[in-house]
């Protein structure tokens, strides 16, 4: 396994590797890998002949400077896994090969960064833009992998694709979970014992309401039941719970059998974020 820092220097060896009739596969990361992330390295592996992975903690895509600062950066840790895990080539960038200078450049998405993340952390999803338009141009892959606990953020990044004519395929990867179903994330570590055990609140309530709209219940009655979840924990901090349209994100008002539905949660134990969501539909997740 080789470490690349040069962005120049990991596209001409993608290139090369292209030329040679190799099929890339790539992982973007930020790093604090957990099995989540190495589910996603072994897709590409089981995919493609060369995995390439890369490493930056993007600045721009944080809301606030104290939460950058907090994220986790386990750098040899991490290619420590990548180099059990499949993978080829890490590329690991410092932030001055990334953003030479201040970026002009604003990619915006009005149709789907409108709700959800886009609502609550405003600016989050063109600094995702701008870093994935970076990455893939460093790393011209022919299929990259992201996981679906970001739903909203696949969706952006399918649409990035498609309008800036990326030949990458994107492919959305099943979320992968703890035994008793956190969704697995690299911000789970900032997590104290207690809150750790607080937050599995997150996956039940999407579980809840699930089983509550494949029995009937109805959307008011289905949101209704995760607000008094979280009201009966105090320790928590519910920031939205929406049921939307897969495709298209938009709030589904009943749930029909041929409108693709997921369910989307985010909030706060203590001073973590977490995200998570799920599809409704057994049968497509």
């Amino acid at each position: 396994m080789e470490i690349v820092t040069s962005p120049l220097e990991c596209r001409k060896k993608i290139l090369s590797l292209t030329l040679e009739g190799k099929n890339i596969g790539f992982v973007p990361t930020m790093g604090a890998l957990h099995q989540g992330h190495l589910e996603l390295v072994r897709q590409a592996r089981s995919f493609c002949d060369f995995v390439v992975v890369s490493i930056f903690v993007n600045r721009t895509q944080f809301n606030s400077k104290e939460d950058f600062e907090k994220y986790p950066k386990t750098f040899d840790n991490d290619v420590a896994k990548l180099r059990l895990s499949g993978c080829d080539i890490v590329f690991a960038p410092t932030d001055s090969d990334m953003y030479p200078g201040t970026p002009e450049v604003k990619i915006t998405f009005p149709r789907f960064q409108k709700s959800m993340e886009g609502h609550y952390r405003p600016g989050h999803f063109e600094g995702v833009a701008l870093i994935v338009s970076k990455l893939l141009h460093a790393v011209p892959a022919q299929k990259a992998f992201f996981g679906r606990k970001d739903w909203q953020q696949v969706l952006i990044i399918k649409q990035l694709v498609k309008d800036l004519h990326f030949d990458t395929e994107i492919i959305s990867v099943p979320t992968v979970r703890e035994p008793d179903g956190l969704a697995m994330s690299s911000r789970n570590q900032r997590l104290s014992e207690t809150e750790r055990s607080l937050a599995v609140i997150f996956s039940k309530s999407l579980y809840m309401a699930k089983e509550k709209l494949l029995g009937g219940d109805s959307i008011e009655e289905t949101v209704s039941s995760v607000r008094q979840a979280f009201d009966r924990m105090p320790e928590v901090r519910l920031e939205y719970f929406e049921i939307g349209n897969r495709e298209t994100l938009e709030p589904v008002q009943t749930v029909e059998s041929n409108t693709p539905v997921s369910l989307f949660i985010a909030g706060y134990v203590g001073d973590v974020r977490l995200i998570d969501n799920i599809f409704l539909q057994e049968e497509t997740e």
